[in-house]
């Protein structure tokens, strides 16, 4: 069993090096969320479904880029997706209530905490765990039955909440820089382990929420998990490290998160570069119709958004573009025959359509690999 000192009393220590690459990391956050800044919203939400498609995936909950697409598109309609699919769409919804809700507040708290996780939770089968903090010990490994032979051990629970309060306390402080704060709190936050379930996701929200509230990363979300979830084995053993602060596990786990960080905003960066570059060559596919639309048809409006919906109805482009039902509907014929936009249905009724290529790019991002455009 494992009761951590509280953060607030940690003495870190950074060293040259370590402090070069902690500041490389920060120097790299705040350039990404500058170049472009606000007006690139899409592209901003096409990173922060990664993250949360990541941040699952680091649980064991695989489901393909199309299959989440397909599954969001039975939701609208009205039907039930997947226990899985459920799952992984209930952590987006979670991700986003973290970075544009609770990191807002003047003051971060426990309730926030819970909020986060409720919203994890509150559609899934663990509905009546969510949002409260457990009361019984847990542990990593071994079997359901004993700590026994587990891998590793919280602190009982009637020593969670002053542990929880500290941690609190070190989220609304700023005598950290931002990213030391983000990997001393995620790990902080998973040593405690104080939910039933959901801990890993629920703490690696939090990195995002320390990280806009410090003002370092206010519009793009880097996706750290997909980094993670590509060498989860690396992930955990530096948590474990962290765990044991007398062998430098401190200064082991800050470097490794600091480097993670750094592999995230490039491949946040080339993707950017590579969906913009997407987004011109379907305006270009466009402006090569026999009639080009006009300036402000609904079809460049939908281009526009598309990032952030690889798959998409009529309802969907008419709720997010604020056009008309006959305009979207003209735009979307208009994208079909310039190849932009592909059938996934031939029937009259509950028609969706596919960016082409874009799901293809978001499978490179999420496993983790630079783009490859054709």
């Amino acid at each position: 069993m494992h009761i951590p000192e509280r953060l607030g009393v940690l003495e870190v220590r950074l060293d040259g090096a370590l402090a070069a690459i902690v500041s490389e990391a920060e120097q790299a956050l705040l350039t990404l969320n500058s170049e472009g800044g606000s007006t690139l919203g899409p592209l901003a939400r096409l990173l922060l479904r990664t993250e949360s498609i990541a941040s699952s995936k680091v649980e064991g909950m695989q489901l393909g880029v199309r299959d989440l697409a397909r599954a969001e598109a039975k939701a609208e309609s009205g039907a039930t997706p997947g226990a899985t699919a459920i799952e992984v769409l209930a952590n987006i919804d979670a991700m986003v209530l973290a970075v544009e809700s609770t990191a807002e507040g003047t003051r971060f708290a426990t309730d926030e905490i819970r909020a986060i996780h409720r919203r994890l939770l509150e559609r899934t089968a663990q509905r009546h765990i969510a949002g409260e903090f457990r009361t019984t010990q847990n542990w990593i490994g071994g079997n359901d039955y004993t700590p026994c032979g587990a891998d590793f051990v919280p602190p009982p629970a009637d020593t969670l909440a002053p542990l929880l309060t500290d941690l609190c306390d070190v989220i609304n402080s700023d005598l950290l820089s931002p990213l030391v704060q983000a990997a001393l709190v995620h790990a902080q936050f998973e040593t405690l382990h104080p939910f039933d379930d959901g801990n890993g996701r629920t703490g690696r929200a939090l990195v995002h929420v320390i990280l806009k509230r410090r003002g370092i990363a206010p519009h793009f979300v880097p996706p750290i998990s997909v980094v993670f979830a590509g060498a989860k084995a690396s992930y955990i053993a530096a948590l474990t490290r962290y765990r044991n602060p007398g062998d430098d596990g401190v200064a082991g786990w800050l470097e490794y998160f600091a480097t993670a960080t750094l592999r995230a905003v490039r491949l946040a960066r080339a993707y950017i570069v590579a969906v913009r570059a997407m987004q011109e060559q379907w305006r270009m596919m466009l402006r090569q119709l026999p009639v080009v639309p006009r300036a402000d048809a609904a079809a460049w409006a939908v281009i526009d958004l598309l990032p952030a919906n690889p798959m998409l109805s009529a309802p969907v482009a008419t709720a997010i573009t604020g056009r008309s039902k006959s305009r979207v509907y003209e735009g979307i014929e208009q994208l079909v025959t310039a190849g932009v936009l592909l059938p996934l249905s031939t029937g009259q009724r509950n028609r969706w359509w596919e960016a082409a290529g874009l799901f293809d790019l978001i499978e490179q991002l999420e496993q983790g690999r630079l783009p490859v455009l054709e």
